[in-house]
């Protein structure tokens, strides 16, 4: 029935599992042993119908002769002397407690609340620790609880924040491995003092602690289970027990029927809430529903075999085919190219075109890109859009091309342009644009009108209107343009096959990063 929760790749895998659901007994059993292992054969029952949860069941553990003022252990007239008193458990009832608890496959857990306790827990081998609300900040207790090697649930009613940040520092310095309960307490607690959101707060403030909550309401409240699994909480705690002709429960302990309850609600939050850390996945009806309404990939025109489809080529409109391309499909990192003739406003189908990726070509130069502007040490403005020049294609670009970053573009310009190693950008002219080169960073050949000339860092080449004008770098190089406003209609390649390569720039805006 009980089964623990496997921890991400890379992280300790904790002895508490999420969803896990504690059965507090507390004094429950009235010192009663027999009680005692009714109430957890009865709550075995219940536990049984979840299979998706896990169980645990805890005992409290006190020793009165240092617990309570030795002036103090006869007064009866005060609430807690008495019933402490009065359930107190010897070691051979704890035991036999203890046993009936592993027994009916519950994980076993006790709260100390005092030192003596805590090396009573630990040496009749219970599983986890708890520490109560009350002992939150008692300073004394959590160094001694800090010496064990169990696993540790803490409750934080009523802690401040100074109390949550140094109690949730001191067990991350000694790599505990624990969860944080949100609390309140007050027995019972009424719905407007429940602060659920507080869960939402813990789990932000100390990011990587999982929370849970530990309750104390109406027994027949279902809602607060509810919301806290909304909130994000995978650990629960609620005192139980079980009536009897002559045993009253209190007003925060459930019995069976109302924990079946209890679990039921937490069941159908549970579904409702679905993935808590990881995107939820489409189901069949929802991507039925999607599909239809997603607009398919059509040929504007006659298209032959093996012609690439550019957004000229195209349109998108309902309904869909099977097979379909559709608009989700399309975008400047995935091309199509027919492999049949196409007739106008004919589907783009996966039997009649081929799909090929750039995303990670264009990923690759924009690493490479970056890297080499680092090595040169030059700052480059946030937001501006990085042009990436494939003149003969994307696959082809680490032999022609260059990278290109408008920095201003009015009646003046200035860009920078990467020429990353061994890349040659093609000839060509301008007849308004006047442009000079200012080498930053590298090595550059620059070739004009047909004559080569090595150009060092520091040095400015002014390339006059109508000078037919190439580069390369064998290092890779960074030069910097300064030119009268640039128009894309006023540039013309001595190679006319560039020009008419729609498909020849891919422009990226958040890139920096």
């Amino acid at each position: 029935m009980l089964h623990e929760a496997k921890a991400p790749v890379g992280v300790a895998e904790s002895q508490i599992p999420d969803w896990l659901f504690i059965f507090e007994m507390a004094n429950n059993h009235m010192g009663d042993v027999e009680h005692g292992i009714r109430i957890i054969r009865e709550f075995a029952d219940v536990a049984k119908d979840f299979p998706e949860f896990k169980f645990s069941f805890k005992l409290q553990y006190r020793d009165i002769k240092t617990f309570v003022h030795p002036d103090y252990q006869d007064r009866f007239d005060l609430k807690f002397v008495k019933r402490f008193s009065e359930t107190n458990l010897s070691q051979e009832q704890r035991s036999a407690l203890l046993g009936a608890i592993k027994q009916y496959g519950f994980i076993s857990m006790c709260t100390p609340f005092d030192e003596k306790s805590v090396d009573d827990i630990v040496a009749d081998g219970y599983d986890i620790l708890k520490i109560p609300s009350c002992a939150f900040t008692d300073w004394p207790l959590l160094e001694k609880i800090g010496q064990t090697n169990l696993p540790i649930v803490v409750s934080c009613a009523g802690a401040n924040l100074e109390g949550l940040d140094n109690v949730v520092a001191f067990l991350k310095h000694r790599k505990k491995d624990f969860v944080l309960m949100h609390c309140v307490g007050e027995y019972p607690t009424t719905n407007e003092k429940l602060q659920l959101g507080q869960i939402e707060f813990l789990k932000q403030r100390y990011p990587g602690v999982r929370i849970g909550f530990s309750t104390h309401e109406d027994p027949n409240e279902l809602l607060p289970v509810s919301l806290a699994i909304t909130k994000g909480a995978q650990v629960f705690e609620k005192h139980v027990g079980v009536p009897t002709d002559t045993i009253k429960l209190n007003g925060y302990s459930a019995n069976p029927q109302q924990a079946r309850a209890w679990l039921e609600a937490a069941r159908q939050a549970r579904i409702i809430n679905g993935a808590l850390t990881e995107r939820s996945r489409a189901t069949d009806g929802e991507r039925a529903t999607l599909g239809d309404l997603a607009r398919g990939v059509f040929v504007k025109r006659d298209v032959k075999a093996g012609e690439k489809l550019t957004n000229e080529d195209v349109f998108f409109a309902i309904p869909t085919q099977k097979g379909h391309i559709t608009a989700h499909d399309w975008s400047k990192y995935t091309h199509f190219y027919a492999t049949t003739d196409l007739k106008a406003k004919e589907p783009v189908l996966q039997d009649n075109s081929r799909r090929v990726e750039v995303r990670e070509k264009v990923y690759s130069i924009v690493q490479r890109v970056k890297s080499l502007l680092n090595r040169a040490a030059i700052p480059v403005p946030g937001e501006v859009d990085l042009e990436i020049s494939h003149h003969y294609g994307l696959d082809k670009f680490d032999e022609h091309g260059i990278t290109v970053i408008t920095v201003v573009n009015r009646a003046y310009c200035k860009r920078l342009i990467v020429v990353l190693p061994g890349q040659t950008h093609p000839e060509q002219w301008h007849k308004v644009k006047e442009e000079s080169f200012h080498v930053l960073y590298g090595d550059l050949t620059v070739t004009l009108n047909g004559q080569a000339e090595e150009v060092q860092v520091g040095e400015v080449v002014t390339v006059e209107r109508e000078v037919r004008h190439g580069f390369t770098s064998k290092g890779g190089a960074v030069i910097e343009e300064i030119s009268s406003n640039y128009a894309k209609e006023d540039t013309f390649y001595t190679d006319p096959a560039i020009g008419k390569y729609e498909g020849r720039k891919t422009f990226l805006t958040h890139w920096l990063g």
